[in-house]
């Protein structure tokens, strides 16, 4: 039986309006309000490669095998029944009469110890991509754990990888650059639209994140006046590296500040359009890189750095990756002929 070389085809789900495939515009109702719709159609239901959902389920699996191996090294103080936080008083904490974790159903420090340990096994799975789908899932319900089970030591990371597990659990991310591909090999990794609406939860979700950070900082008169990074380099009982020098350069110090502000307030403006995505890109490198290393918070920076990966194009990727095994590859030897 012969095999098939045609491509697959990409996914179709029906929209609003229809089955929306490779031309959601065809799925739309005519006039003003069919524009609207065939826009949101093409936003969410335009099947995408799924390489850069790929890039962001390494960067994330890594980070956050990292950060279960923490919460296992001391797993018993974190989620047992003599924990910091005790069982009985997590909802006064959270603020909330109920709230999910599994380790509330865990009765013995080993019980709690394995389910730390799952929750390793599943990061590290979901960063080689292996049985992928099930690693995200478990993954995504690892973070939930920990995090309604501890709420004191809750930081950004973990709310940064919550940005990015969920959609990676709803998305394709095995489909390349994985274990699961290189075991169960397919002819053409196709567009889908899976990994579209993965890629787009991440780049909403960024951009809301991103414009309410930045108007929460205009309530703040240090940002007006330029001097609020000022105060994070002055505390010495916060920072990992001395920045002081800055005081003899104030205009530095609110180019620096007033940038920021500026970058977060227009990113959801700024990311979208080619013409000055590069910009939004770059300076969402060089704020998260700047906060991680001046301030000790550099799982959350790569953290973040990773969910902008959803806002490369597929062909970035696809282009330095045959540059490299161009590169690597060993040279021919051309026979001439008489």
């Amino acid at each position: 039986m012969k095999r098939s070389t045609q491509p697959p085809t990409p996914d179709v789900i029906r929209g609003p309006w229809g089955p929306v495939g490779a031309d959601p515009a065809t799925a739309a109702p005519p006039g003003w309000a069919g524009e609207w719709v065939a826009a949101w159609n093409r936003f969410w239901f335009t099947p995408a490669d799924p390489l850069p959902l790929a890039v962001v389920r390494i960067g994330a699996g890594c980070i956050l095998a990292w950060s279960n191996l923490v919460w296992l090294a001391d797993a018993a103080a974190f989620f047992g029944d003599q924990a910091w936080v005790p069982p009985a008083d997590v909802w006064r904490v959270n603020d909330q009469p109920w709230q999910w974790s599994w380790y509330f159903a865990a009765g013995s420090p080993l019980a709690v110890w394995l389910l730390a340990l799952v929750a390793l096994v599943a990061a590290v799975c979901l960063a080689v991509g292996l049985g992928t789908p099930l690693a995200a899932v478990v993954s995504a319900l690892g973070l939930i754990s920990s995090v309604n089970r501890a709420p004191l030591n809750v930081f950004g990371l973990d709310d940064a990888l919550g940005i990015l597990l969920v959609p990676l659990a709803v998305g394709p991310a095995g489909a390349v650059w994985s274990l699961d591909a290189r075991l169960w090999p397919r002819a053409v990794a196709a567009p889908s639209v899976r990994a579209n609406i993965a890629l787009r939860l991440i780049q909403v979700h960024l951009c809301v994140v991103y414009g309410f950070s930045g108007c929460a900082k205009l309530l703040g008169a240090s940002w007006w006046e330029g001097t609020a990074l000022w105060g994070a380099v002055a505390n010495g009982q916060y920072r990992t590296l001395d920045l002081t020098w800055l005081a003899r350069h104030p205009l530095l110090v609110n180019a620096l500040t007033l940038g920021t502000v500026f970058w977060e307030v227009f990113y959801p403006a700024l990311v979208w359009p080619r013409l000055t995505r590069r910009l939004a890109l770059g300076m969402a490198v060089a704020v998260h890189l700047g906060i991680g290393l001046s301030m000790g918070m550099m799982e959350f920076a790569l953290a973040m750095i990773t969910a902008n990966v959803a806002f490369v194009p597929a062909r970035v990727f696809r282009r330095r990756s045959a540059r490299h095994a161009a590169t690597d590859r060993p040279p021919q030897r051309v026979r001439s002929v008489s």
